[in-house]
């Protein structure tokens, strides 16, 4: 999720302090660590943006009901325990918890924060998907809380488990702004927030009083540095503890330095080309091969889709430009997921076919498009957009890249302003439902679905489908359903699916990181070795 690349973090001791791994415990002197994000937070408050950067930093300052492992298991958070009461009611008993102002935590919290996610104004991608399905709350005691659901709903723990909680102390309407200047950052996190430059850093403050673990740094620093080459050079300086998102040119290098310990893991970070679905008519930035305006919008046409698609060398991508920090996909999630499609494979390379099909759908001449991309936000992203317009030429599609910083890009594409462009979602329940929601179901606000479906994608046949699986409580005749929805949504190429990105940390020589799947880079879990 949602919708979504995640936060590259960059975990650094300061004053080049060598030694600040090895001493964090109680009764330690105070350590900082710094975190530098490749990609800019968009903002502090926890209910904005389904982005991973915002998540990665927000679940230091603010908590969820339930955790997730580094595999993606769901763990106890500010629920201790849910279960299901009825097919329509879920009983969550929750743990005592205070939040950095003092104030405890209860039931109430639950309420509000669950009420306010689809209040807030201009989200650009929202988490409405998650508390859609929740038609009432009860509250029990001030540590017991029922939801109810209109319907069957299995995937409710799934979903909540995506919610930061806010405290009901901060009033009706709290604005996003109150967020990003810190007057309405409290959350029941291990870190309390202290200051916010966007773009820049934000820096934390250990919270004394969190329910959890005491977690071994005093004090956390997230820096952006989006250069890559600048990212490996900070930690190979010792000015950084870790880097997520390893430059995979830096790989080779990295694994035989003995200053440094690599972790990774294939994640649930699948890299994708969207396509404008939400125009029938003239599509802004794809015309004739001599740039004359067409009547209707070749990508509408499932033949244009797959010529595109069959005319990209996915392994050459992954050999060549992720240098094998990736792999071919044609789908969301890996094979050790319950929702992987085994069959669902990724397409043949055939720049023969490609042609003939472009052919076949009117084109025999091919077409010329701009293919839009951050240029800062995933691995690789300029170099990949730049390979595909490459590949494009072969078959007649002139092809020009246009690279944007993220901040602009993402801005431009909510609004429908491209035609072709990269994107990637980070899957953070490990499940299939989770971006067929958010990306591939018919943009509806009322219920929360298509709430990142940017290419405006529609098939009434995969919404049905969909709905049937959302409301299936076997969880093994579930998991039948979301292949078989999964298949027949990927078999429509509403994007064209690149591969999954392996995560991949690096520490310093004396701290540890175990990858996680979701790709979040936890302060809390960054060990020093004894």
């Amino acid at each position: 999720m949602a919708g979504g690349i995640r936060t590259m973090v960059r975990l650094g001791i300061l004053c080049a302090l060598a030694t600040v791994g090895q001493s964090g415990g109680d009764g330690a002197r105070a350590q900082t660590l710094t975190v530098a994000s490749s990609a800019p937070v968009t903002s502090i408050d926890p209910h904005y943006h389904t982005l991973s950067p915002n998540i990665s930093l927000h679940g230091h300052i603010y908590d969820r009901l339930i955790h997730r492992n580094a595999k993606g298991e769901m763990e106890p958070g500010l629920a201790v325990s849910w279960k299901l009461i009825d097919d329509t009611t879920w009983e969550l008993k929750l743990r005592s918890a205070t939040f950095h102002n003092g104030a405890p935590f209860t039931a109430e919290d639950v309420v509000y924060s669950l009420d306010r996610v689809p209040k807030v104004k201009n989200s650009p991608a929202s988490f409405q998907i998650y508390t859609r399905a929740v038609t009432s709350t009860t509250i029990v005691d001030p540590h017991t809380i029922l939801l109810k659901t209109d319907g069957p709903y299995p995937l409710l723990p799934q979903d909540v488990s995506q919610v930061f909680i806010l405290s009901r102390g901060l009033g009706a309407e709290p604005l996003t702004e109150d967020f990003n200047s810190g007057k309405n950052a409290i959350g029941t996190g291990a870190y309390r927030f202290v200051s916010y430059r966007p773009g820049e850093k934000t820096e934390l403050e250990r919270h004394d009083g969190y329910w959890g673990p005491k977690p071994a740094w005093d004090k956390v620093s997230y820096r952006v540095i989006s250069n890559d080459a600048a990212r490996t050079a900070a930690l190979l300086a010792g000015d950084v503890g870790i880097i997520e998102f390893v430059p995979p040119t830096d790989l080779p290098k990295l694994r035989t330095d003995p200053r440094v310990t690599l972790s990774e893991v294939v994640s649930n970070r699948s890299i994708y080309l969207w396509l404008d679905h939400s125009r029938d008519g003239a599509t802004p930035h794809v015309t004739g091969p001599y740039g004359e305006v067409l009547a209707k919008n070749p990508l509408k046409d499932l033949r244009v889709r797959q010529a595109l698609s069959i005319a990209i060398n996915r392994p050459g991508i992954v050999e060549r430009v992720m240098e094998n920090a990736a792999i071919p996909t044609a789908q969301y999630l890996p094979a050790t997921s319950s929702s992987h499609v085994p069959e669902l494979v990724p397409p043949k390379y055939d720049l023969d076919r490609a042609k003939a099909l472009l052919a076949e759908a009117g084109y025999p001449n091919g077409l010329r498009v701009t293919l839009h991309g951050p240029n800062d936000r995933y691995v690789n992203d300029a170099k990949i957009i730049q390979a595909v317009a490459q590949m494009w030429q072969r078959i007649g599609v002139q092809t020009t890249v246009e690279g944007l910083p993220w901040n602009t890009f993402v801005a431009r594409a909510g609004k429908q302003e491209f035609s072709i462009f990269l994107l990637g979602w980070g899957v953070s329940t490990g499940e299939g439902t989770n971006p067929l929601r958010a990306q591939i179901a018919t943009w509806n606000p009322t219920r929360g679905l298509g709430t990142a479906n940017r290419g405006r994608y529609s098939n009434p046949a995969v919404d049905a489908l969909l709905d049937q699986a959302m409301t299936t409580m076997d969880t093994a005749a579930r998991d039948v359903l979301v292949r078989k929805t999964t298949k027949l949504a990927m078999d429509d190429v509403p994007v064209i699916m690149l591969h999954l990105q392996k995560n991949i940390w690096a520490t310093r020589k004396g701290l540890t990181y175990e990858a996680r799947v979701d790709e979040e880079t936890q302060a809390m879990a960054v060990r020093s070795e004894k």
